[in-house]
């Protein structure tokens, strides 16, 4: 009997899901469940795409923050489990206990190395990896997984972090990846070191590739060549996810059932809408302004004839958003801006991109919960990156 290619990839498709779900049912009837430490772990997202909401049985057992808000919104979703105060004081008190955990996860903050950060020489934050490799040596982890941004990859702290790990006993595997090969819409590009105890992580990071850039082609039975799941998906775009929402309501946050709930506008001034209204077609810039309308484009920005194309400027329907940072409300400061309304991208808007679901409940106020989400790793990444955690643990434990 022939088969024709549509059935032959569904048949594919259909291997993979059946796969993955025998594990899952296998992993709930025997009552297997993987422990979890999440540090510096902001709202959660790494913690999100360790979880059964996408895909996997990792337990939360004990997380920690510095900022009171990231840890309000931890423990509204998480079950309580995140500890409010400075890493290195908690470990410093012998009242702190460290549970035991099969993996500690975390994102040590990355301003040290951010490209942004004007003084990263001696900047004493890119030092905290060391708290992070204390809890996994006091919780006994046979896994860890430490996310950044990409320029930590060939410093001289990557270095150290690979030697200290080493004296630890961890084997380990490193790499720069893009969020949107991951099924994320939007092109952000984070680092991961893996460490395991056990094995090679090498075997399986970095996690194969489930969607690519349709501007580079289709890989068709790609897994055996360029990382690719067999018949992965289009890159998902500003459409896929947020063309569903109506025109935002009000300045603040509201007492609407989700998407609405942080789904509001702004209040910008008359010169702000006029230079909105200047530049109406997706993918227009700050230099598009400045050839339009001249006199509404700041002198800052006629002085600074090169960089910066991304400033105040426009998504586009039919691509991903650019990475989601701290303040996209404030179109002055990336491309923010919606593709066809005059306004800056919204809190819900903004989640999404980040794949945080919309059952996902932000505490805080509204700038705090910007900073919660763009600070966050996208949970649809950071469960990829859990598929190789979960095979390395499934595979040590028979």
């Amino acid at each position: 009997m022939r088969i024709g290619r549509r059935a032959l990839k569904q048949v594919c498709i259909d291997e993979e899901s059946v796969y993955r779900s025998r594990l899952q049912n296998e992993i709930l009837q025997n009552g297997i469940s993987f422990k979890l430490i999440d540090l510096f772990a902001g709202a959660g997202g790494l913690t999100l795409g360790f979880t059964k909401n996408f895909g996997h049985s990792f337990k939360s057992v004990w997380a920690n923050d510095f900022d009171k808000f990231s840890v309000d919104t931890y423990n509204r979703n998480f079950d309580d489990r995140c500890r409010l105060g400075d890493i290195v004081d908690l470990l410093n008190d012998p009242d702190t206990p460290i549970p035991k955990a099969d993996v500690v996860i975390g994102g040590p903050p990355c301003q040290g190395f951010s490209l942004l950060n004007k003084n990263r020489e001696g900047d004493l934050r890119k030092q905290l990896w060391r708290p992070f490799l204390e809890v996994v040596k006091r919780a006994k982890a046979q896994i860890f997984v430490m996310e950044n941004v990409p320029q930590l990859l060939g410093s001289s702290e990557h270095n150290e972090i690979l030697e200290a790990a080493k004296d630890l006993g961890f084997n380990l595997a490193w790499g720069k990846l893009c969020a949107a090969d991951y099924g994320v819409p939007q092109t952000r590009w984070r680092a991961f070191i893996i460490g395991c105890r056990f094995a090679d992580p090498k075997v399986v990071f970095p996690p194969r590739k489930t969607h690519y850039n349709p501007n580079n082609g289709k890989p068709l039975f790609a897994s055996n060549g360029r990382g690719y799941v067999s018949f992965p998906e289009c890159w998902r775009n500003v459409r896929d996810v947020i063309e569903d929402l109506p025109t935002p309501v009000g300045t603040e946050i509201r007492d609407e059932p989700p998407p609405l709930d942080i789904h509001f506008g702004r209040n910008p001034t008359d010169v702000s809408v006029m230079r909105y209204k200047a530049i109406p077609k997706e993918g227009m810039n700050r230099f598009d302004l400045q050839r339009r309308a001249p006199k509404l484009t700041p002198g800052c920005w006629i002085r600074k004839k090169s960089g910066g194309t991304d400033l105040f400027g426009r998504l586009w329907w039919d691509k991903p958003a650019f990475t989601i940072r701290t303040e996209f409300f404030k179109p002055e400061k990336g491309r923010y801006l919606h593709p066809a309304e005059h306004r800056p991208i919204t809190h819900r808007e903004a989640a999404r991109f980040q794949t945080f679901p919309d059952s996902f409940r932000f505490v805080g106020p509204k700038t705090e919960i910007a900073k919660q989400i763009g600070n966050a790793v996208p949970p649809m990444l950071a469960a990829r990156v859990a598929d190789c955690v979960y095979a390395l643990l499934l595979g040590n434990s028979g």
